[in-house]
């Protein structure tokens, strides 16, 4: 049985994997995230592997809780990054209220796009035997929103932990007018292509 570590706290991705039925461990990884790409599809794909690598590091009990498991694909740590990309713009999560008051700004009546990056890391009980990593775009058509609309959007706390300052899935939905892609991905993470790219690599994860 594969077992499959998310490093990740975010609750929205531990929803998604849930709600497609994978069952797994949480370990959140806990480095600064650091950004030295300027393009958002490789700077979502750099913070994502950070995040898997970080984790796979930890794992010390391998050999202790799963020595009868032999193969790369017993063991997948999964890193994630979402970011929002508008006018060549990364944003990531608002630093303070002002933060998100500018982010929102920008966003508002226009299309930007969302960036998930996915990192999957494979163990065996030599330590990592490999990793895969790609990401998945949407694009996301926000209504015109007033000064006021966004200050008391802001003054609900949601967007203060959300790239970009706002949650499709939360509040911000009202002001959401189309999307063009895969809506979990904007959550956080874009189910339908992690189950296809492990496919590809002849991965099936509820075995």
């Amino acid at each position: 049985m594969i077992q499959i570590i998310l490093a990740s706290a975010s609750p929205r991705r531990r929803e998604l994997l849930e709600q497609i039925g994978l069952t797994f461990e949480v370990c959140p990884a806990k480095g600064e995230e650091i950004i030295t790409k300027s393009a958002p599809e490789e700077a979502v794909q750099e913070l994502a592997r950070a995040k898997a690598r970080e984790v796979a590091s930890m794992v010390r009990q391998y050999g202790v809780r799963h020595g009868e498991l032999v193969t790369p694909q017993d063991m997948i740590v999964i890193g994630a990054d979402t970011v929002v990309a508008a006018d060549g713009q990364i944003l990531g999560k608002p630093g303070d209220e002002e933060d998100a008051f500018g982010m929102l700004s920008l966003l508002s009546g226009r299309s930007h796009a969302v960036y998930t990056g996915v990192a999957l890391v494979f163990l065996d009980q030599s330590g990592r035997a490999g990793e895969h990593v790609f990401y998945e775009k949407t694009i996301v058509s926000m209504r015109e929103m007033s000064e006021k609309e966004i200050r008391r959007y802001i003054a609900t706390g949601e967007p203060m932990d959300k790239a970009g300052a706002y949650g499709i899935q939360g509040k911000c939905a009202i002001y959401i007018d189309k999307i063009d892609g895969d809506y979990n991905n904007v959550v956080g993470l874009p189910v339908a292509a992690l189950y296809r790219e492990l496919k590809k690599l002849g991965i099936d994860p509820y075995e």
